[in-house]
Formats: structure tokens, C-alpha cells, sequence
């Protein structure tokens, strides 16, 4: 996966593994809270997701336990899935500042609507 080519939810379920492993249902509430709840994944679209991270290489399953009978999967984050959110977290910072200065330039010309 080219760095451009990532999509926000696909982001977004890196960044909710960036700090240890989670299950699936926990990741859903992650996406939801580091987007400030723009970004809801269902249940099938998540674990979709995953399936596809996981054949990339960028997650890996990392262990699971039964809790209330029913079965729980933990996924984690590769050293090559953080180098992927790494770099794409540089592009993003490196838009938004250019984006940022732009938009200061415009201001100081008095270009902006009032």
C-alpha cells in the first residue's frame, strides 16, 4: 500500500493500534474517539479491514480469549504498519502546514472575505 493511496478509516484503525493491541469491538470505539465520532465502523467493515491489514502485513493477529463464551481476537500493530502510519502522519502534517501557510498568506494580502 502506497502512503496516498490510505484511506481515513484504514488510518484511523492504524493510529487505534499504534499504542498496543486491541480487539475489535474496542477498536471500533478507538476509530470513533480519535475521529471525534465523524468515523462509526461496523462490525463487518472493521474486521474486513483487518483481514486486508493483516495480508498486507501492517497488523497481526496477536492473541485471543473467550469472554462470555464468545470469541475475542486482538490485533497489532507490524513495525511495518507504524512505518506506514508514520509516513502517512508526515504527509499529513507536511499538507496541513503548507495548506496553513497558504491560508496565513491569504489573510496577510487581504484576500480573504471579510
Amino acid at each position: 500500500m502506497g502512503i496516498d493511496e490510505m484511506r481515513e478509516p484504514t488510518f484511523l484503525v492504524l493510529a487505534a493500534l499504534a499504542d498496543g493491541a486491541k480487539h475489535g469491538y474496542a477498536l471500533i470505539g478507538e476509530v470513533s474517539a480519535i475521529s471525534g465520532g465523524r468515523v462509526t465502523l461496523r462490525a463487518g467493515t472493521l474486521y474486513a479491514a483487518l483481514d486486508r491489514l493483516t495480508g498486507e502485513g501492517l497488523v497481526r493477529q496477536s492473541g485471543e480469549e473467550v469472554v462470555e463464551g464468545r470469541l475475542r481476537r486482538y490485533y497489532d500493530l507490524t513495525e511495518p504498519g507504524a512505518e506506514i502510519l508514520a509516513a502517512q502522519v508526515d504527509r499529513l502534517r507536511s499538507n496541513a502546514a503548507e495548506a496553513d501557510r497558504r491560508l496565513r498568506s491569504r489573510r496577510r494580502l487581504g484576500t480573504a472575505p471579510a
